[in-house]
């Protein structure tokens, strides 16, 4: 008798158990055939609705946000007063909006009673007895307003306001508080930076610290003496010897397996000492269709720094570039955070007539932006490239480094709160 040919029924689709191991795998695959046939006569069936209508692919695209840990990112909830320290995570341009919607709903206030004042009739006061209004105020039931019911939120919707990635940090929203704790960074009329680069002990990253003297303007590398007979200057000597010769700032490049590691930034006369970790460095000549930097002072890009620490960083990045830079050389240094992780890149731009094959020009918002509809810019990648982690800041120049901080990195055990 010729064996009996399977011919699967509608409900092959649905997850069932067999005994029979070949069964199982055939079935397996007429199930995940069944499905991609299902999605994608779905997928079909919405192009055809959404080119009909093409306000249904506007709100499907409004809804399908990627729940990223950046929209998830939570707060400190502080007052306008106390939001200047830098373990706070605090939006600071928030906060600021926030102080200025408070002073104008008081200023609106005191308008409305003033106002109530002037056309209350004089005398009233005086006929009225206080405790006979309040017990009649008290026995009058109360008549609220009914809440208005609270649909289902989606878990795009649950999630903070999401963080562009795109925004630049704004300097002038630095609270006053924090300019007054550290008035060398935060000075209105900073000097020209002079920065002198060194490494740690017994280094071998000369070349790297060289390198660094063509991505900060104005900067001298000196090589720390590694012989036995040689006096081993400590970061506070050399702290000393720069100030004496009109260095603003002072670099120490770290290094472990003959790698940079670690960048300590001393603001120089003074302090505060930043220690950074480093990790992904890239020199430029190892970047696929790079090219070679000059001598032009580079525009400085600052992303997306909004706590008062983070803004304390941004400033110290500043205070090391010239405030003017030359802009026949073309070249820009982006210092982007994201999570806490600072990602430093320099690029050198040109502006191109826009192909038809390409897109617009598109902002933080997600929309064109006007006026650039024919030009683009095209990118050219100088290096060096690498990713920095603030770990700790220093009080002042210490002897030995860690005795007092004006902040510390703790191990943060919410995956949504950042510092930066």
């Amino acid at each position: 008798m010729a064996p009996r040919k399977f011919t699967p029924s509608s409900k092959s689709t649905l997850p069932f158990k067999t005994g029979n191991r070949e069964k199982r795998q055939k079935l397996h695959i007429i199930r995940k055939k069944a499905l991609d046939n299902t999605r994608r006569d779905e997928r079909f069936q919405r192009r055809r609705e959404e080119d009909r209508d093409p306000s249904l692919r506007e709100e499907r695209l409004r809804r399908n946000v990627p729940l990223t840990l950046e929209r998830k990112r939570v707060w400190d909830v502080v007052d306008a007063d106390t939001g200047d320290g830098l373990g706070v995570s605090v939006d600071i341009e928030r906060l600021k909006r926030q102080k200025l919607e408070e002073e104008k709903e008081l200023d609106v206030e005191d308008h409305h009673s003033s106002q109530e004042g002037a056309t209350e009739p004089p005398g009233s006061d005086e006929d009225r007895d206080s405790m006979i209004d309040s017990a009649s105020d008290s026995d009058e039931p109360s008549i609220q307003p009914p809440k208005p019911l609270s649909r289902h939120k989606s878990s795009t919707e649950r999630a903070s306001s999401p963080t562009q990635s795109t925004t630049s940090t704004n300097l002038d929203l630095t609270p006053a508080a924090l300019a007054a704790r550290f008035p060398t960074l935060f000075s209105t009329a900073p000097a020209a930076p002079k920065t002198l680069i060194t490494t740690s002990l017994n280094s071998t990253l000369h070349a790297e610290g060289r390198l660094l003297t063509t991505l900060f303007p104005n900067s001298v590398y000196i090589p720390r003496s590694a012989h036995r007979h040689s006096h081993k200057y400590s970061v506070r000597e050399i702290a000393s010897f720069a100030t004496n010769r009109a260095y603003t700032a002072l670099l120490v490049l770290k290094e472990d397996q003959k790698k940079p590691t670690g960048l300590i930034f001393v603001h120089l006369p003074e302090g505060p000492t930043f220690h950074f970790s480093i990790s992904n460095w890239v020199e430029g000549k190892k970047l696929p269709g790079h090219g070679r930097p000059t001598d032009h002072h580079p525009e400085l890009i600052l992303n997306n720094f909004r706590t008062p620490l983070g803004l304390l960083t941004a400033h110290l990045f500043r205070t090391v570039f010239p405030p003017q830079p030359d802009f026949e050389g073309r070249q820009v240094v982006t210092l982007h955070n994201q999570r806490d992780y600072i990602f430093l890149r320099r690029h050198r731009y040109i502006f191109r007539e826009k192909r038809q094959t390409e897109k617009s020009v598109i902002g933080p918002d997600g929309k064109e932006v006007k006026g650039v509809e024919s030009i683009r810019a095209g990118l050219q990648e100088l290096g060096p490239r690498f990713t920095m982690k603030l770990r700790r800041i220093d009080k002042g120049i210490q002897r030995a480094s860690g005795q007092e901080w004006e902040w510390k990195g703790a191990m943060e055990k919410q995956r949504t709160k950042f510092q930066l």
